[in-house]
């Protein structure tokens, strides 16, 4: 057969696929079939990649239906050091609102997890990577202290690759002392914080609000810490360990108490809350 007759027929058949129905996976770098994704919670089913997603997403899957109820709404973060970088902060915000559809990084508010009383909250790595400004702060803070109110456990998903915003200086630095400081009352009151840390969880988050859950459970193979493994590798000049700063090796060094699969997650809180409720009781 002719290079340009096998050129036409391929063509042709190209044409004739059904557009979107595979899409690549940015680990593995395979075609897989989107649906198979989609029923696996956004999870590669070639090589158990988590994707990131969207904090509705992380609301649909742990807590109850119909149960939720976002607390407060209405906080919007301004510009007081008129920061300007590549772009203008103000104008970083406006785009990030438009895209999401969100105030800021963060939703909390009340719902349930298998029937138990909970006040939920998770952050969404596509405004601003996740990160931490004053907004998500008091959010954050607001949360812990209405769960402390309705002596709930608390539950929040971080996934912030871009720690604390340095967009506002020093005021998105505090929230890190401020969200330690309400979880310090929270637990002083015999609280239950319940983190999950998502793909990548770094810098000021993970310095503060992050690592301070009761319980710490981790998606698989997430980044997590403080400092990036480049800045550190470069900094002390010397190779790192394999997985360093992944969930399987902060698992193995004490850090965390679970990894745990998305298709899994809302069973394995369930099931932290059901113990702890049965020992508050004993």
């Amino acid at each position: 057969m002719a290079w340009d007759s096998f050129k036409r027929i391929r063509f042709r058949k190209k044409k004739e696929m059904p557009g979107g129905l595979w899409m690549r996976c940015p680990d593995c770098e395979k075609s897989v079939y989107k649906r198979a994704v989609e029923e696996l919670l956004q999870v590669c089913p070639e090589c158990n990649y988590h994707f990131e997603i969207s904090v509705h997403e992380r609301i649909a899957q742990l807590v109850d239906e119909g149960t939720f109820a976002e607390t407060a709404t209405g906080l919007r973060a301004t510009d007081p050091l008129e920061f300007v970088a590549v772009k203008a902060y103000c104008d970083r915000l406006e785009a990030a609102r438009k895209l999401t559809g969100l105030e800021d990084a963060c939703i909390v508010g009340t719902g349930k997890i298998a029937g138990h009383d909970v006040v939920f909250g998770a952050s969404d790595s596509r405004f601003l990577r996740g990160s931490m400004g004053s907004v998500v702060g008091e959010k954050f803070t607001r949360a812990v202290e209405l769960a402390t109110e309705l002596r709930v456990p608390f539950v929040f998903v971080s996934g912030s690759g871009g720690g604390a915003r340095m967009d506002e200086g020093v005021l998105s630095l505090m929230q890190m002392a401020k969200t330690s400081a309400a979880l310090g009352r929270y637990d002083e009151a015999g609280g239950l914080y319940v983190a999950l840390l998502t793909n990548p969880t770094m810098g000021g988050c993970m310095a503060s609000f992050a690592a301070l859950g009761d319980v710490t459970l981790a998606e698989p193979r997430a980044l997590l810490g403080f400092a990036g493994p480049g800045v550190i590798k470069n900094t002390i000049r010397a190779d790192l360990p394999k997985g360093f700063q992944r969930s399987e090796f902060l698992l193995e060094h004490g850090f965390l108490d679970m990894v745990v699969p998305r298709v899994e997650q809302k069973q394995v809180i369930a099931r932290v809350l059901d113990h702890c409720r049965i020992r508050r009781s004993a």
